[in-house]
């Protein structure tokens, strides 16, 4: 009996964040500011899901979540981009940690970014051809991109840290 009521439980949560991650990447389509934040935000369901259920129920939590998304609001670019980097992010990060040595896990951290960091870009010059007309030097925006991803890797170990002392798992309780 207890088994079924973990299941169900998962089953639950599972619902939960993936509504409020639809939710956050519909409000990232319409709102004309705040869609990273929105993104990082809607990023941040993947581990927590990990932490508070299991790894298996957050790879289905990240699919059905990308799956309504394109459903809700089409192939807009924010979409994309937590489909192909901000929601994979979390599994990614799950099990590059897991190695439990650090330059080996930055390396390959750093190595997923930049190939979905080019995938975007080649995604977005496809579908979304005057989106990037910028005017700033290539090697400046790979050179930046690369900061601040390694400031959004610091605040999701941190989100991650705070989660595991706040929302541990508790077989007892369901």
């Amino acid at each position: 009996m207890n088994s079924r009521r973990k299941k169900t439980g998962y089953i639950a949560k599972g619902g939960l964040f993936t509504a409020i991650g639809v939710i956050l990447i519909y409000l990232s389509t319409i709102v004309p500011v705040n869609k990273a934040y929105l993104l990082v935000v809607a990023s941040c369901i993947i581990p927590l899901s990990v932490i508070t259920t299991n790894i298996k129920n957050a790879v289905v939590i990240y699919f059905a979540t990308s799956l309504l998304s394109l459903v809700v609001c089409g192939i807009r670019n924010t979409v994309v981009a937590y489909i192909v980097f901000f929601g994979l992010y979390g599994i990614i990060k799950f099990y590059v940690e897991k190695l439990r040595k650090i330059h080996i896990e930055i390396m390959l951290k750093l190595a997923f970014f930049n190939i979905t960091l080019g995938l975007l870009f080649l995604a977005y010059k496809l579908f979304f051809p005057n989106l990037l007309n910028v005017y700033i030097p290539m090697y400046v925006l790979i050179i930046g991109a690369q900061i601040v991803f390694i400031i959004f890797d610091y605040i999701l170990t941190v989100f991650i840290g705070y989660s595991n002392r706040y929302f541990i798992k508790n077989d007892n309780k369901l």
